[in-house]
């Protein structure tokens, strides 16, 4: 006999509240191997609060084998959650499950996020999803952004702009003709990652230091 509903979800939750990172793992796989309409809030749930990685990893895995207009009317409100971690790994399902639905949700305040966790996966989600029309004006919201935080801040924004492609060039070209010496290093590492796709992010920096 197959479970109920609520037997179903309430024993998905109760795998997931283990203590074991892998006991997790196994539910979520299971959940994501067998989808249930109602397995969708549960996982939804433990994104907001699972602190392993690679559970969370397979928690998003586990969401993108369900009905994407029902993962996405959850998903989205969570892009308006004062948690960080809930923001981010809200847009880093969206992005993996895909659709129409991902570019309108990714917001100027996401892209512009104070968590830099948060703003780098809204930048590699908005740069992987965003139509070829609203490319430029997206690019003039990443390009406010150019020297902001860390190396692993200034790789993803990089990144974004080198996924976009020619129709970011001249947000990059702006930078290095008026921005501060910071930004002009940045975009300059960028427009070495966008005139080659087989250049590493620290390669660019080398390359780049080398030629100052």
């Amino acid at each position: 006999m197959t479970d109920a509903p609520i037997d179903a979800a309430a024993r998905l939750e109760a795998a997931l509240a283990s203590l074991d990172p892998s006991a997790r793992v196994q539910a979520a796989m299971t959940a994501g191997t067998h989808p249930r309409s109602e397995y969708i809030p549960v996982l939804v749930a433990q994104c907001r609060i699972e602190p392993q990685f690679l559970v969370r990893e397979m928690l998003t895995w586990a969401l993108t084998r369900h009905d994407a207009d029902e993962v996405l009317d959850l998903l989205v409100g969570e892009l308006r959650s004062r948690g960080a971690q809930v923001r981010a790994q809200a847009l880093h399902t969206m992005s993996k499950i895909g659709g129409p639905r991902v570019w309108p949700a990714v917001t100027t305040e996401l892209l512009k996020d104070a968590d830099d966790t948060v703003a780098r996966t809204a930048w590699r989600t908005a740069a992987r999803h965003v139509p070829a029309a609203e490319a430029s004006a997206l690019a003039d919201v990443l390009a406010t952004q150019f020297a902001r935080g860390e190396d692993d801040t200034r790789r993803s924004l990089s990144e974004a702009f080198a996924t976009i492609g020619e129709p970011a060039r001249p947000q990059v070209d702006w930078a290095l003709a008026t921005g501060g010496p910071y930004t002009r290093a940045h975009a300059a590492v960028t427009a070495r990652l966008m005139d080659d796709p087989e250049v590493t992010y620290a390669e660019a920096v080398v390359a780049v230091g080398e030629s100052a």
